[in-house]
């Protein structure tokens, strides 16, 4: 019973939702029509009233809507706010391509308002409950210290995940002291770096515990999430994909990325006109700022940015990973980088062939000649044209690893297509909200917070001590 009643709060809400649309619809004629005594047909806009629950109800699940308790309210606004505003955009479009509907543009902006209000309430008034009912979970991080401090780093960010990290086990398992803890906690999060026949016999124990089991991938374990079945006479085999799109996926992308790139050219003219005057007031140098990168196949191309960074940023470093309140970066720079609008003039590059509108960022060879050397697989993100966007972008962060951004990289190798790409493209609008999102680079915070966690062992025992 228990088992399914978050299956029902998941109904609950989408039931919800649906009304509350409606109702919205429903509250936006009356309105209207209070405002505007004369009379028109109210037929149209409930005919296509299933067409604005459609839409509401497919944006909502790629914003991640149906699944509240482990998000801060300010994400599920964001999401709730894109996902109204670009129900309202489609069907203004509809509006616009089918003369015949005749909807009224006010009716559509007053649904929104209304849509924004009642649908964020009730989001509100669900996260609340899914947060009363969420109770904390004990958890058993397993891995070496550098991998188990980077995971209390993440965890001590976002606590409304309502993970407890009750015992670490920095041996890599080497021992079995972790079998005794796994008895008293709810989850297992194994690191990367344990070795793959530990993994399969900790999760074979959390299997017949009925433990939650957190695996952070490593490359083996992405390459066998993509599996096909095959057979040998009749031994079953698993044939792994090849992280290479066909040529079928990349002319359906390079089609996206012509019509994407040249809208958004179109639609940004003014801004980055307004963008050029604002970095010419800010400080010397010119507007845009062109770098070598790596493309398809390690094919080096010059990016296209708009400039963030002094004019002699590197001048002594060398290049140098952008950093935390990095004092090179200036002042328009900064405001350009938290927002994401240095990278509007990627969409030449988009537009040339050189880049694509999703897929991995475009590394300098420096960096990827490092890279390569310390990761054998980096070469294969260079099977598809480096994006403006992507998986790495949409859930990462500018401090996320090189190795934890090659996973989300390879990922999107192996899932390639349009609808994926279109997906992703709707939820970067979200990430450009997220200021956590364009944090820079910070190693030491790990190493803090694993010691911080030490801290609070040593006062546990002693309080346990003094009790007894």
């Amino acid at each position: 019973m228990l088992t399914k009643f978050p299956t029902f709060r998941k109904v609950m809400l989408l039931t919800g939702v649906l009304l509350l649309t409606a109702l919205a619809v429903y509250l936006a004629l009356h309105t209207v029509l209070a405002v505007y005594p004369e009379e028109f047909s109210t037929d149209v806009y409930y005919q296509m009233m299933p067409m604005n629950l459609l839409l509401v109800g497919i944006l909502f699940g790629v914003y991640g809507l149906f699944s509240l308790a482990k998000k801060r309210f300010g994400e599920i606004f964001i999401g709730l706010a894109l996902s109204v505003l670009y129900t309202f955009i489609i069907m203004m479009a509809a509006n616009f391509f089918f003369r015949a509907f005749s909807y009224s543009r006010s009716v559509l902006m007053v649904t929104a308002a209304y849509e924004l209000v009642l649908l964020g309430g009730w989001l509100w008034f669900m996260w609340r409950l899914e947060r009363f009912i969420m109770v904390p979970r004990a958890a058993l991080v397993i891995g070496s210290e550098k991998a188990c401090a980077r995971v209390l780093l993440r965890l001590s960010r976002v606590p409304e995940m309502g993970i407890q990290v009750r015992h670490i086990a920095m041996d890599g398992a080497d021992s079995d002291g972790w079998r005794a803890q796994l008895l008293t906690v709810d989850v297992v999060i194994l690191c990367s770096d344990v070795e793959i026949t530990k993994k399969a016999e900790i999760v074979g124990c959390c299997q017949e515990l009925q433990k939650e089991v957190l695996l952070t991938p490593s490359l083996y374990e992405l390459y066998c999430s993509g599996l096909s079945i095959d057979k040998i006479d009749d031994i079953p085999f698993f044939r792994p994909q090849y992280l290479n799109p066909s040529l079928e996926r990349r002319s359906l992308k390079r089609i996206l990325d012509v019509f994407v790139a040249g809208a958004a050219l179109l639609l940004t003219a003014l801004p980055m006109f307004l963008i050029a005057i604002l970095i010419k007031l800010d400080s010397k140098g010119p507007v845009f700022y062109k770098q070598v990168r790596t493309g398809r196949y390690e094919k080096e191309f010059a990016v296209y940015k708009f400039r963030s960074m002094r004019l002699d940023a590197e001048a002594e470093s060398g290049p140098v990973m952008a950093g935390e309140n990095d004092p090179r970066i200036t002042r328009v720079g900064r405001f350009l980088r938290a927002t994401r609008l240095d990278e509007l003039p990627q969409f030449i590059n988009v537009l040339k062939g050189e880049m694509s509108v999703v897929g991995p960022r475009p590394e300098r060879p420096f960096f990827v000649r490092r890279f390569k050397q310390e990761i054998q697989e980096y070469a294969y993100r260079h099977n598809v044209k480096p994006g403006i966007t992507g998986l790495a972008q949409v859930y990462g962060k500018y401090n996320t690893t090189a190795y934890d951004k090659l996973i989300y990289d390879l990922m999107y190798v192996q899932h390639c297509d349009i609808f994926t790409d279109l997906v992703i493209i709707i939820q970067t609008v979200r990430v450009l909200f997220q200021k956590s999102s364009t944090e820079g680079v910070d190693e030491d915070k790990a190493a803090q917070a694993l010691a911080a966690y030490g801290l609070r062992q040593d006062e546990k025992m002693s309080e346990e001590k003094s009790g007894s």
